[in-house]
C-alpha cells in the first residue's frame, strides 16, 4: 500500500477524505479507516472492514464525483476516542464518524454515519 498522509488531528480525516475522493484513491480513502471500521453507507446498510470499505469506494469514485469540504461542528474528544461531524450541504441532516487515536499519534475512523436524515414528524 502506498504511503498515505495520516491524519494528526480528527479533523484532518475529513479533508484527507475529500482530497482522496476527488482523486479518486478508493484505497486512500479505505486507509483513513481501522481494520474493522463500520461504515454506515449505502443508506439503510453497513460496510465493514477496510477492505470492503475499499470496494465499495472503488464503486462509488468511478463515476467520478466531486466532493466539497463541509464545515466541521467543534470536535469532541475523550481521551484516544473522538467525534467529529459536519452539516452537510446536500440537506442529508448531518455526518458523524468516531475517530480513534493510533499507537502512532495519528487518528483512523472506527464508526462513520454519513448521513443522518432528520426524521419525519
Amino acid at each position: 500500500m502506498p504511503e498515505y498522509e495520516k491524519a494528526m488531528r480528527p479533523e484532518d480525516i475529513t479533508r484527507l477524505f475529500v482530497e482522496r475522493s476527488n482523486a479518486g484513491d478508493a484505497a486512500g480513502v479505505a486507509a483513513l479507516y481501522e481494520e474493522d471500521a463500520v461504515l454506515a453507507y449505502p443508506p439503510g446498510e453497513r460496510t465493514v472492514g477496510r477492505e470492503a470499505i475499499r470496494e465499495l469506494w472503488a464503486r462509488v469514485l468511478v463515476n467520478r464525483p466531486r466532493f466539497a469540504p463541509e464545515p466541521p461542528l467543534p470536535t469532541l474528544v475523550s481521551g484516544d476516542i473522538a467525534l467529529t461531524a459536519t452539516p452537510p450541504k446536500d440537506g442529508t441532516g448531518a455526518r458523524a464518524q468516531v475517530a480513534r487515536r493510533q499507537p502512532d499519534g495519528s487518528w483512523l475512523r472506527l464508526l462513520d454515519q454519513p448521513e443522518f436524515v432528520a426524521p419525519a414528524r
